[in-house]
């Protein structure tokens, strides 16, 4: 997936066609999710929209093209306007791994790549990974496919359920990698995991509890949440220390990385944590 830059072609064809005032608000940059297109644009442009989705379509390449708009609700939904075409279901590949998913109703963010790459190379083959948010596989699928670890991805929400599944099969880890539908602070599982996933943001602490009755004692956590800027780098890894004491585990930190800004003067963030019991 690549945040490209606006075509001479594209330029030349709407030239034509708009205002002179407004060729020049054509988004110049877009992302390209398998073969739909997420396209920023001005309020200027609202009349002409659907022709100059059809163009950017028609130019690079793509079966449908999506207004990029925002993420909402406990499951991150998007928030998306179909601008052109029909069909908003797709196959990404990147990094060898193939992702299917529906881009209209499923968040794929094209910020995370250096994560989902860093992610092949994390774990172990005799490890065991617990995904606490897996999404259709977002994380996981790295770790299942080029690490060979055994993989429980969890994944509250049946639609972006459903495409994790379909995920599983179309990458051939159905023998390491097995899903879950449940909120995973209904998993069963105690004392089990030598790595965990918790790619959330905002309220990620909030399962800190929960990632740490499905850890081993010595297990990796990688912990993502939304922190301002101003407390940082004393935050997240306080409140997670913090809360871990409470439950009797010690913390360790080994590693951590701003994947993206998530608002203005705050960060998405990961910490690679070893936790002990105490």
């Amino acid at each position: 997936m690549r945040t490209q830059v606006i075509k001479p072609r594209i330029r030349e064809i709407l030239s034509k066609e708009l205002p002179p005032g407004l060729v020049k608000l054509l988004p110049k940059r877009w992302v390209k999710i398998g073969d739909v297109i997420l396209l920023p644009l001005r309020p200027e442009l609202e009349p002409y929209k659907c022709r100059i989705a059809r163009v950017y379509a028609e130019v690079i390449g793509a079966k449908a093209v999506l207004r990029k708009g925002h993420i909402h609700g406990e499951t991150r939904k998007p928030d998306y306007e179909l601008l052109y075409g029909q069909d908003t279901i797709t196959v990404h590949v990147e990094n060898g791994i193939k992702y299917k998913l529906d881009v209209a109703r499923i968040m794929f963010s094209p910020a995370n790549v250096k994560e989902r790459v860093r992610m092949a190379s994390i774990a172990k083959p005799d490890e065991l990974v617990v995904d606490m948010f897996a999404g259709i596989g977002h994380l996981s699928l790295p770790i299942a496919v080029h690490c060979k670890a055994r993989v429980i991805a969890i994944e509250k929400d049946p639609y972006t359920f459903k495409f994790l599944v379909e995920n599983i099969h179309l990458n051939k880890v159905q023998d390491r990698m097995t899903a879950y539908n449940m909120d995973n602070r209904d998993f069963p599982g105690e004392n089990i995991a030598d790595r965990i996933l918790m790619g959330y943001v905002v309220k990620t602490h909030e399962f800190i509890p929960k990632a740490l009755e499905i850890a081993k004692d010595e297990a990796i956590i990688h912990y993502h949440n939304t922190v301002p800027e101003k407390l940082m780098p004393r935050e997240p890894f306080e409140t997670f220390r913090r809360m871990a004491k409470e439950h009797g585990y010690e913390v360790e930190k080994l590693n951590e990385l701003r994947i993206k800004r998530y608002a203005p003067g705050v960060w998405h963030v990961v910490l690679d944590l070893r936790v002990y019991k105490t």
